[in-house]
Formats: C-alpha cells, structure tokens, sequence
C-alpha cells in the first residue's frame, strides 16, 4: 500500500521487480469492504459486482483512457474452484467493468492451469512459490498492447505479479491492475 501519496512504489514493490505497470484499489481491505467481499465471494452475492464495478468505473474510468485499456482480464480460478463456487468474483467484476467502460472483456485467455490451494493460507513468500506454474495464455491468443487484470483484492501481489509475467512473455507491453480493496501482508 502506497503510505506517501508522491511515492512513486509501495514498499513492496520497491523491494523487487514488477511485471506490472501500475494498479489502483479503491479501498483498504477492513470492515466494511472486507465483509462485503466476503460476501461476495463465498455467499453468492453476485450483484455486488455490479456495485463494485460501479465505484471502480466512477474512480478510474479517466485512468483506463490514460492508460489507453485495450482488453480487460480477470484474474481467473481454477475449472474446478469455480465449478464449487458457481462464479469467478473477478470475472463478474471485469464484465461489469467493461459495460460500464466500453472496454472489451475476455474471460478464455488467461487461464489458470494449476488448481492452487487458497492463497489466505500463505505468506507472500509461499504464495509466490504456490503459483509458479499456475497461469497460461491460450496459444493462439493476440493481446493488445495495453492490458488490465482485474481482481477483488490484492493482498500481497503474488497473483497479479505471476498473471502479469505471462501475459508480458506473451508480448503485452503494459499490464495494469484494478481491485476493489488492497491489504497488508501478514
């Protein structure tokens, strides 16, 4: 989390190299956000989406054009965990997004190829080792230049930083990421 609003990194991001350009969150992750991505996530309330996406366009639909988004990615879950849960959180939030925006919405190019355990277990130094391996892109997919991943939250970065490098080594030239709410490290 960004303490010194004219800092140009976080001090996570500081410490190591990003394949990310830059990312935005709209609130820090604590009551009542926290609660409400809970249910969101866990508990099928699918339509706080719509409300999430909403925030996130009214915030940084000026960012997106600055950054000139040519496709919006959500980060994606694993065949099976979305078969359990019946939904991806971030795909809800990147469609929402999208029809907001006007930004084309792609949700079977990035993919997740290893079923991981839940990243809340693991400190950044496990999730890292966690995901290696965990995304792919489809093989005959075209990336526009500019690429944004969407996610509920970013905690440590782990997600983002592994999508980000897949989608750089498939030639995307900036990747940008959009959550609702940012956490700390345990």
């Amino acid at each position: 989390m960004l303490k010194d609003e004219v800092a140009e990194y976080c001090e996570d991001c500081a410490k190591r190299k990003s394949y990310i350009t830059q990312g935005r969150s709209l609130w820090l992750h604590q009551k009542p956000v926290s609660d409400a991505l809970y249910r969101f996530k866990y508990h099928n309330k699918r339509c706080y989406g719509s409300v999430f996406s909403e925030k996130l366009a009214e915030k940084y639909e000026k960012k997106l054009k600055e950054w000139k988004i040519g496709l919006i990615l959500p980060i994606p879950l694993h065949w099976k965990r979305k078969r359990k849960r019946g939904y991806n959180q971030a795909e809800i939030l990147a469609r929402e997004l999208g029809k907001r925006t006007g930004i084309a919405v792609c949700t079977d190019r990035l993919l997740r190829i290893r079923n991981t355990r839940p990243l809340k277990l693991f400190d950044r130094k496990e999730r890292m080792e966690v995901l290696q391996g965990a995304f792919a892109v489809r093989s005959s997919s075209d990336f526009p230049e500019n690429i944004l991943l969407i996610d509920d939250i970013y905690t440590s970065g782990s997600t983002m930083e592994h999508a980000a490098g897949i989608l750089k080594r498939a030639g995307v030239q900036n990747v940008y990421f959009l959550t609702v709410s940012i956490g700390q490290e345990r």
